[in-house]
């Protein structure tokens, strides 16, 4: 998936592309995410479409159910899905991120391995 230590940098170009992969893989994480709670509000809710996926979006975006919860079950599958979006927060910020350090790192493989052939 990512280049070894001792290849060399991967050209901007090809980086670009990788980049839009990653995104690609967060974003369909994410808008799966979202489904499922749209799902899971108009199940256990019977909330309308629209405001499933505003209580929904809001919860993984982080700030809270915008509806107030009737059901045991709503407010169990909120409980949830509130953490399970806590997670999905981390791991795509991950996905995004991992491109990028990598890149910041390789580059002090490629300066160290530059160092070391000097000395030799």
């Amino acid at each position: 998936m990512f280049e070894h230590h001792r290849e060399p940098l991967l050209p901007r170009r090809e980086f670009i592309r990788r980049m839009g992969r990653f995104a690609a893989a967060a974003f369909l994480l994410v808008g799966v995410s979202w489904l499922i709670g749209i799902a899971g509000y108009m199940y256990f809710e019977n909330l309308s479409l629209i405001d499933a996926i505003l209580n929904s979006a809001m919860l993984l975006g982080g700030m809270g159910p915008v509806n107030e919860l009737h059901t045991d079950g709503g407010k169990l599958f909120a409980s949830f899905y509130a953490l399970f979006s806590g997670l999905i927060f981390l791991v795509s910020a991950g996905v995004l991120g991992a491109p990028f350090l990598h890149r910041f790192l390789h580059q002090f493989h490629i300066a160290d391995d530059d160092d070391d052939n000097d000395g030799s």
